[in-house]
């Protein structure tokens, strides 16, 4: 069964010879003993030491308000740390997004060249001037380029020695230089 952290009730209810037997007869005396490890809580809580200072201040500060009402000043430390957690959600949930007026747009100028239409009628071209290699070629090229393999990985796949893979994807990337398909496109 657990025992209630904090009540209503006031202090009449508690005997007078709790007050003697306190860990913490005072909020400043506990304060002092506990305020490194609920900093370093705070610090988890928020990542920034400035912020963890005033999050566990503020936690503090509504710990000493409810400092009557606590009966059981044994689970302080879960009090302090739920006021932690309650007043960091509360913080996050209130935050605002600041906009602010500037003279120039933060988006970055259109490249001229960065037309979508422009890019998928280069991606055809290539496309059809890969078709047009003969098949050997084409089947490197794709593994090399698209598939982005090795030449070792390439000419394990085909069975063929790196020697041939490079000779074949060179004379491949001149016919495709050389294509007047592409020309026309890039220019």
């Amino acid at each position: 069964m657990t025992t209630p952290v904090c009540t209503s009730a006031s202090r009449a209810a508690t005997p007078a010879t709790a007050a003697q037997t306190l860990p913490y007869p005072s909020f400043s005396s506990y304060m002092r003993a506990r305020q490194p490890v609920l900093l370093r809580t705070a610090r988890s809580l928020t990542g920034n030491p400035s912020d963890a200072e005033d999050l566990l201040q503020t936690a503090l500060a509504k710990t000493y308000v409810a400092w009557e009402r606590i009966e059981d000043h044994r689970a302080l430390d879960g009090y302090v740390r739920r006021a932690l957690l309650n007043t960091r959600t509360s913080q996050w949930r209130k935050r605002r997004v600041d906009e602010f007026a500037c003279d120039e747009l933060p988006e970055p100028d259109p490249v001229p060249g960065d037309d979508p239409a422009e890019r998928q009628a280069l991606r055809d071209a290539m496309w059809r001037a890969i078709m047009r290699l003969p098949a050997r070629q084409r089947a490197m090229v794709v593994l090399r380029y698209y598939e982005d393999l090795s030449e070792v990985q390439t000419a394990e796949v085909l069975g063929v020695s790196v020697g041939t893979v490079k000779s074949a994807v060179s004379r491949a990337l001149g016919k495709l230089r050389d294509d007047a398909e592409l020309g026309l496109v890039r220019s």
